[in-house]
């Protein structure tokens, strides 16, 4: 259930392309099957950083169960090397915020993910 979220004042040309690639990448790190993967971009050219608006992000991933302090600093590392590559925003200039909210606060199909795979 990843779902990566992305909001930048980078406008892009190919958008489509851009999440479709994050899509690819965010199943890859996480270990997910790309399926279940969800992604959003959103373009604000009214995002700040630092007091500038100058090209920036923010991006929000939420998984279950490999959301961890160990993990966070790969998955970290990855992402902000994509953004780097897709967007030209340097490290600096955005924020990954990792969160697991756990099984029984994600809903699918009618019910939680603590029902369908059991608490956690």
């Amino acid at each position: 259930m990843p779902t990566l979220t992305v909001e930048t004042n980078v406008k892009l040309s190919n958008p489509k392309e851009f999440v479709l690639n994050l899509s690819k990448l965010g199943a890859d790190i996480l270990k997910k099957p790309e399926k279940y993967i969800s992604i959003s971009y959103r373009y604000n050219e009214f995002l700040t950083f630092s007091g500038t608006f100058d090209p920036a992000f923010q991006l929000t991933v939420i998984s279950l169960d490999n959301i961890t302090p160990e993990s966070t600093e790969a998955y970290s590392d990855s992402l902000f090397a994509f953004l780097k590559d897709t967007l030209g925003v340097p490290g600096d200039r955005g924020y990954i915020v990792f969160n697991d909210p756990g099984r029984a606060y994600i809903g699918h199909e009618g019910t939680t993910f603590a029902q369908i795979f059991g608490k956690k």
